[in-house]
């Protein structure tokens, strides 16, 4: 499933998200003009590797926050920022602007330290800002689970705009992604995804949002 859109609209400008947004953009243009080498050196400082985590100076845990600035190309970069841009807002709305970004932030750590300790000997660098985003996710279906989400679905090799509730759409996704993990475990499923930092990101997010999430504030006339 493809979203579109959400039929929430947040009444104000969701400043944050759209910083969030840029500064991915931005250093993703910025890696788009170095070199191979250069590019490489990049990943292999500021991703997360989780066999460099585990009995290392505590220096090197700030690539729980670096990594989700970097992206590993056109594909991930959109296909990231456009779920951001459909969820976020809404949520920076009911946690206001400093707690949606210490949020997203701490959402995004939580994804790698999970992913880290599923795979503590894995080399492969991890960097992306899917599993701070799959947080955002969390909370939005916790706050807003019958908020509908417009999506494409292909039925039958026909391709059908319906509108599901949230906590459908949710759902699936987060049971795609545990499923995906445990076939990873397995083997039976390629490498090339960090399937539990998105399983970590979510339920993080699920976790602690009642910590950030602001009461409604309703005014009288």
């Amino acid at each position: 499933m493809i979203p579109l859109y959400d039929t929430l609209r947040s009444r104000r400008f969701p400043l944050v998200n759209w910083l969030l947004i840029g500064a991915n953009v931005l250093v993703f243009l910025y890696e788009i003009r170095l070199s191979s080498g250069q590019l490489r050196g990049l990943i292999e400082t500021r991703a997360v590797i989780p066999a460099h985590l585990v009995g290392n100076p505590p220096s090197q845990w700030i690539t729980l926050f670096s990594a989700m600035f970097l992206h590993g190309g056109w594909f991930h970069i959109l296909s990231n920022m456009w779920v951001l841009f459909i969820f976020g807002d809404n949520v920076e709305e009911r946690m206001g602007k400093m707690g949606y970004l210490v949020f997203y932030l701490l959402c995004g750590a939580a994804a790698g330290i999970l992913q880290a300790y599923i795979l503590p000997t894995s080399s492969l660098p991890m960097i992306g800002a899917s599993g701070a985003i799959a947080g955002v996710l969390g909370a939005y279906l916790i706050l807003f689970p019958r908020a509908r989400v417009a999506s494409i679905v292909p039925i039958f090799f026909i391709f059908t705009l319906v509108e599901l509730p949230a906590v459908i759409f949710l759902a699936f996704w987060f049971i795609l992604q545990l499923f995906s993990g445990l076939m990873a475990l397995e083997g039976a499923v390629g490498g090339g995804v960090a399937w539990w930092a998105h399983i970590g990101g979510f339920l993080f997010g699920i976790l602690t949002v009642s910590l950030f999430a602001r009461r409604r504030v309703y005014r009288t006339w």
